[in-house]
């Protein structure tokens, strides 16, 4: 799709955590066409446009959703965050990126998350649950329980869809019980728990987002568990390429 600007509409601003909030935006249905896995960018000022992950997949309704973590001392989200409570319109760019969803492939799928990289997963699962049932799982990294902003929703889809499983994996141990049928928690660090707790990824689709340290990590641990390079996807290989992708399988093979 070639990326155009539109203007859209502020319909509303939820706070999610103290932390994020969600906004939903209303717009033409045909303008704000995009495919799960694509992203935005939100003009802030003439010169400044700043990108976020298009958090529901497009189903011709004319709402997008955006999952944005505020940031106080940072001063560009502290002008996103008054911009959305004020305006009445906002301008945007897309849609933009390469990673999004195979709709058409049957391949258990693997979603990898940091934080609110939740929100790109979010997309492509909505799609995903709507094209065929196939086996997947969502590792959603995060440093305390309550980062897992939308918690509740993850759990809603263990619940309606057997083939789904979800996967919790916090830093700080949390104090209520996680787990749950399809509902599996996790403490430390995402990679670490990958290893101990995944297994073989052979034949699978897999998607992370995070940050460039966190999803090379991840693809560190992944490789020598049947990882096939054509077969993930991130944005981060983009803004933030490696050579070679899977340094151990690259060696092993030479």
């Amino acid at each position: 799709m070639t990326a155009r600007t539109v203007t859209c509409h502020v319909a509303a601003v939820e706070d999610l955590t103290p932390d994020v909030f969600r906004v939903t935006l209303e717009g033409r249905p045909e303008a704000l066409s995009h495919a799960p896995g694509q992203y935005l960018e939100l003009q802030l000022d003439e010169g400044t446009w700043v990108p976020f992950s298009i958090a529901n997949a497009h189903v011709d309704d004319g709402i997008l959703e955006l999952h944005i973590q505020h940031w106080p001392e940072r001063s560009n989200s502290a002008r996103l965050r008054e911009l959305m409570q004020h305006a009445a319109q906002l301008t945007l760019r897309l849609p933009s990126g390469d990673c999004v969803l195979d709709r058409d492939s049957r391949r258990p799928l693997t979603l990898i998350a940091a934080g609110t990289g939740f929100a790109q997963m979010k997309a492509m699962l909505e799609a995903a649950f709507a094209a065929h049932e196939r086996p997947i799982q969502l590792w959603w990294a995060v440093r305390e329980r309550r980062d897992l902003y939308l918690e509740s929703l993850a759990r809603e889809w263990a619940e309606r869809h057997p083939h789904f499983h979800f996967h919790g994996v916090m830093e700080v141990a949390p104090e209520e019980p996680f787990d749950g049928e399809r509902i599996q928690g996790h403490v430390g660090r995402v990679d670490a728990a990958l290893k101990q707790e995944l297994g073989s990824v052979a034949g699978h689709d897999v998607y992370l987002s995070g940050s460039p340290g966190m999803v090379y990590a991840c693809l560190d641990v992944l490789a020598p568990l049947g990882l096939e390079a054509p077969r993930v996807f991130s944005d981060v290989f983009a803004y933030a390429p490696r050579e070679p992708l899977l340094p151990g399988l690259e060696e092993a093979s030479s």
